[in-house]
């Protein structure tokens, strides 16, 4: 049996599979738990369980937290959906066309070593302390990442396919729409779904500068109040957001691309 698991790309059943995510997440509740409710760590570094929940509760039905979800999720999505609209297309033609790659992966490739953060001072000053410079933090997090990861699933598009679409009289647009695009887009999603995780790790690092509401926002307000059960919380809601998010990338994966290798996403 212990050699089935440690089996490299071995199958294992759902309920193991299932499990074994359970027992981590047990494992790291009673890790916690040890630390907080022990005494070993001082709770003004970290809260117990117990004091984090109710901290929740309050913040849920008292105070500002599903306003602060909203306003969240609003500000990844459009930053994300505007880093697709430009990154899919252009992605697409930079692996399909080498004078477009020639043209757009060498500047690409250096900015996206540049980080979000370094560009906020730039950004108020260019379009000030509004929604537009907290969706442009998002953006610049997502963006070149995602474009580069699609060029490469459009490179990996076997090349067989488009001889035989122009051997049988297909135009380029058609190899465009009907070859290029159909085989790239499992990738495309999978692609989608990463970089959907990454904007969600630059909410924090947008809100911090001049935003009066949002997750990240009320995370840096409770650091300035010596509040680390509130910290968890928005830490924690953000991490399920995201979770929501790739559990939603899956299902259309899984609904899209039925015909794919089993498991692979």
């Amino acid at each position: 049996m212990l050699a089935k698991l440690f089996t490299p790309n071995k199958e294992i059943s759902k309920g193991l599979f299932t499990s074994a995510g359970l027992v981590t997440f047990i494992l790291f509740l009673a890790i916690w738990s040890v630390l907080s409710y022990g005494g070993i760590v001082n709770p003004l570094f970290l809260p117990t369980p117990t004091a984090v929940l109710i901290s929740a509760v309050d913040l849920l039905f008292h105070g500002e937290l599903l306003s602060d979800i909203g306003i969240s999720f609003t500000r990844v999505l459009v930053g994300f959906l505007v880093a697709a609209l430009i990154g899919i297309p252009l992605g697409i033609l930079m692996g399909s066309l080498k004078i477009m790659e020639g043209a757009f992966e060498p500047i690409i490739g250096f900015i996206r070593y540049m980080p979000a953060s370094a560009f906020i001072p730039l950004l108020i000053l260019w379009i000030g302390l509004g929604e537009p410079e907290k969706m442009s933090v998002i953006f610049l997090g997502t963006f070149f990442q995602l474009t580069l990861m699609i060029m490469d699933v459009t490179k990996n598009v076997q090349n067989e396919l488009i001889e035989v679409s122009y051997t049988l009289g297909a135009k380029k647009l058609q190899v465009f729409t009907k070859v290029i695009l159909p085989a790239s887009l499992p990738g495309i999603v999978d692609t989608l779904r990463i970089t959907f995780g990454w904007a969600w790790t630059y909410l924090v690092v947008a809100e911090i500068v001049g935003a009066s509401s949002g997750l990240g926002y009320m995370i840096m307000q409770a650091s300035r109040f010596l509040q680390p059960d509130k910290i968890i919380v928005g830490i924690i809601t953000i991490g399920l957001l995201g979770l929501i998010t790739d559990m939603v990338f899956k299902a259309i994966y899984r609904a899209s691309f039925s015909w794919m290798r089993k498991g692979g996403l």
